[in-house]
C-alpha cells in the first residue's frame, strides 16, 4: 500500500474508531510498525487525531470536514478529470470566482494557461495562478481559515458583491437535490452565497462520494446550479433528481 493510500485508510479507520493501536494499523495496512507511528505522527501535526501511547484518538467529529492537507491524497484522478471539464466549459475572456478546496486547486493549476480573470476564494488557488502569463488575477482578501486558507469574512463578502462575473465554480462539501449545496464550515456558507451572487452561471464540482454527505450550513438549493461536474460513479438516482432539476450534470 503507497502512502498515500495507507494515511487515507487510516483517516477512514479514524473516522469509525475512536481509539486505534499501532499493532492493529500494521496489521491491516502490512505496513511497519515504524511506518505507522511516522503516520500518525503527520496526522497528528494536521489536527486528525492525538498521540498516546501505543496508538492514536481521534479527532475527527462527525459532519467536520477532514484537513486540507488529508483531502488532497483523496480521489487524485477524479479530480483531473474534474478540472479537465471544468476547463473545457470555459470560455478564453471569462471572469470567474474559483471557490476553495481541493479539487478547485486541482482546476487552478489546469487554468494556468488559459487567457481568464480568477477570483481564487483562498490561498492556495491564488498561489497556484500567481505567475501564470495570461491569468488576470483578483486577490479578494479577508481572513483566511486554517489550513484550508479560504478566504471569509465581510471583507471578501464585500468584494465579492461589488463583482460581477461570468461564472462561478464552487467546491461541494455535500450535493443533492433534496438539500441542496451544502458546506461544513458556516463560515464559508456566505462567501459561496456571495460567489453565487455575482456570477451568470454557477458550477459546483466534486466526487461521488459527496452526494452521501450533508454539511452543516445550506448554500443553495441544487434549483440553483446550472452545472454540476462528478465522476461516473455518482449514484444514478441523485443525479436523474438533479437533471429532472434542470441541472446539466456531467459525469467525468
Amino acid at each position: 500500500m503507497e502512502s498515500s493510500e495507507r494515511v487515507l485508510a487510516l483517516v477512514d479507520r479514524l473516522r469509525t474508531t475512536e481509539h486505534v493501536t499501532v499493532t492493529d494499523l500494521a496489521a491491516e495496512t502490512g505496513a511497519s510498525e515504524m511506518t505507522i507511528r511516522r503516520d500518525l505522527d503527520q496526522l497528528a501535526d494536521q489536527g486528525v487525531l492525538r498521540r498516546v501511547r501505543g496508538g492514536a484518538v481521534s479527532l475527527l467529529l462527525r459532519g467536520e470536514a477532514t484537513p486540507f492537507a488529508v483531502r488532497e491524497h483523496e480521489a487524485v484522478d477524479t479530480k483531473r478529470r474534474i478540472a479537465a471539464k471544468t476547463d473545457e466549459l470555459l470560455t478564453d475572456g471569462e471572469a470567474v470566482i474559483l471557490d476553495g478546496g481541493t479539487t478547485t486547486l486541482t482546476i487552478a493549476r489546469t487554468l494556468t494557461r488559459r487567457r481568464l480573470t480568477v477570483v481564487p476564494l483562498d490561498m492556495h488557488s491564488a498561489n497556484a495562478l500567481t505567475g501564470a502569463s495570461d491569468v488576470r488575477l483578483l486577490v479578494p482578501g479577508g481572513r483566511t481559515t486554517p489550513g484550508a486558507l479560504a478566504f471569509t469574512g465581510p471583507l471578501t463578502e464585500a468584494s465579492l458583491a461589488s463583482l460581477r462575473v461570468d461564472t462561478a465554480v464552487l467546491g461541494v462539501c455535500g450535493l443533492s437535490a433534496e438539500h441542496g449545496l451544502t458546506a461544513h464550515d458556516l463560515d464559508e456558507v456566505p462567501v459561496k452565497r456571495a460567489a453565487i451572487a455575482a456570477a451568470r452561471r454557477v458550477i459546483a464540482v466534486c466526487d461521488a462520494a459527496k452526494f452521501g454527505r450533508t454539511g452543516l450550513g445550506l448554500v443553495c438549493p441544487g434549483t440553483e446550479l446550472d452545472a454540476v461536474i462528478t465522476d461516473r460513479t455518482a449514484p444514478e438516482r441523485a443525479v436523474a433528481r438533479l437533471r429532472d432539476a434542470g441541472v446539466e450534470v456531467h459525469l467525468v
